[in-house]
C-alpha cells in the first residue's frame, strides 16, 4: 500500500504522550476488556482526555475496582461498568439493548489467547466467538448509536478500534473448517485466525460504514506481558519466538523488547483519537504508524490476506449467518 500513514509517536510512545493536548470532553467511549492489561491504561487515557468511558467486562467487579481507581487517577466525573460476556451472543444483545445515546468510540480491545480448545454453547471455537463474532455482534449492534454520534458531530466522525496482533501471521481465516471440526486444533492458529478476523472486520465495516462517518481500523499493540497470556509459559513464549523465526515468509524479527501497557495502548489511542485518522479506516497499523504490506517479521507487517476485500465480505456473511444460527 502507497502513502502509508506515519506519525510523530513510535513504539516507545505512551498513551498519554499520544493524548496530550487531545480533548474528548462530551465524547462517549466503549472499551471492552477494560478491566485489565492495555484496557486499562486505553480507558484511562480517554478518560483522563475528558471522555465518559464505559468499561466493557465480563467481571463487573474487577470492572468496577478500576473504575474507581481511574475516576481517581484521572478525576473523570463517570466511568460506568457494563457487563459483557463476548462469547455469550444473549450478553453482547443485552448490553446493546442496554445502551442509550450516541458513541463516539468504540474499543474492540478484550480478548483470550491460546486456549485450549473450548467450544461455546453453540459449537463455536471459542477464539473465534469470543475475538471475533462477539465483537462483530457488539461493533453491529452499536451502529446505530456509532452513526448517531457521527451525524451530530461530522468535522470528528465516530471511530471503531480493533485490537489486533502479528499473530494473525499464523493464519488467515480458514472459511472451510473455521471452528476446527475436521483439522486438528491448534491454539495458535486458532488465535492467528481470529486476529486476522478482526482486520477484516475492519476492511469490511469501513467499506459499508464510512457513508455514515464511522471508520474502523486494526492495530498490533505490541508485545507486552499481561493477563491475557495467561495461558502461555515462558518456555512456551521462547518456542514460539524460534518457531516464528524461522516461519517461511518472515524475515528476521529484532529481540522481543516488551512493551509497559502504557506502551501498548499507544497505538489504541492513537486510531481512536488522532486528526491524522479522520476518515481513514479499513488499514492496520503498529507502534503508532500503518503498518508495510507483505514485508513480514514475526512481530511487525500486514499479511495480505487480512486486508483482502473479498475475504473480508465474505467473513462478514460468515459472521451474520454464524448469529443468526
Amino acid at each position: 500500500m502507497s502513502d502509508l500513514i506515519t506519525t510523530p509517536f513510535g513504539a516507545e510512545s505512551t498513551a498519554a504522550e499520544v493524548m496530550e493536548g487531545v480533548d474528548l470532553t462530551g465524547r462517549r467511549v466503549v472499551v471492552t476488556g477494560g478491566a485489565s492489561g492495555i484496557g486499562i491504561e486505553t480507558a484511562r487515557a480517554l478518560a483522563d482526555a475528558g471522555a465518559e468511558v464505559t468499561l466493557a467486562v465480563r467481571d463487573v467487579a474487577a470492572g468496577e475496582r478500576v473504575a474507581a481507581e481511574i475516576s481517581a487517577s484521572t478525576g473523570a466525573k463517570s466511568v460506568p461498568v457494563g457487563r459483557l460476556d463476548l462469547a455469550d451472543p444473549a450478553s453482547v444483545a443485552a448490553f446493546v439493548a442496554g445502551w442509550d445515546g450516541p458513541l463516539d468510540i468504540l474499543v474492540n480491545n478484550a480478548g483470550v489467547m491460546a486456549t485450549p480448545l473450548t467450544r461455546t454453547a453453540r459449537g463455536y471455537e471459542l477464539q473465534f466467538a469470543t475475538n471475533h463474532l462477539g465483537h462483530f455482534a457488539l461493533a453491529t449492534g452499536l451502529r446505530p448509536a456509532l452513526a448517531a454520534a457521527a451525524a451530530s458531530s461530522p468535522s470528528q466522525q465516530a471511530r471503531v478500534v480493533s485490537v489486533s496482533s502479528s499473530a494473525h501471521h499464523r493464519s488467515p481465516v480458514v472459511f472451510d473448517d473455521i471452528h476446527f471440526e475436521r483439522r486438528a486444533y491448534d491454539p495458535w492458529l486458532a488465535y492467528g485466525q481470529s486476529k486476522t478476523a478482526n482486520v477484516l472486520f475492519a476492511v469490511e465495516a469501513t467499506r459499508r460504514w464510512a457513508a455514515d462517518g464511522i471508520t474502523v481500523n486494526a492495530l498490533m499493540p505490541g508485545g507486552i506481558r499481561t493477563n491475557l497470556q495467561r495461558h502461555i509459559t515462558e518456555e512456551e513464549l521462547e518456542r514460539l519466538r524460534a518457531t516464528a523465526s524461522t516461519a517461511p515468509g518472515l524475515q528476521p524479527a529484532p529481540a522481543l523488547r516488551w512493551k509497559t501497557p502504557e506502551q501498548g495502548a499507544a497505538t489504541t489511542v492513537l486510531l481512536a483519537t488522532s486528526p491524522l485518522l479522520t476518515g481513514v479506516g479499513g488499514r492496520y497499523f503498529e507502534d503508532c504508524h500503518e503498518a508495510e504490506v507483505g514485508a513480514l517479521t514475526a512481530r511487525n507487517g500486514v499479511a495480505p490476506y487480512a486486508l483482502d476485500p473479498e475475504a473480508a465480505a465474505r467473513l462478514w456473511d460468515v459472521s451474520v449467518a454464524s448469529l443468526e444460527g
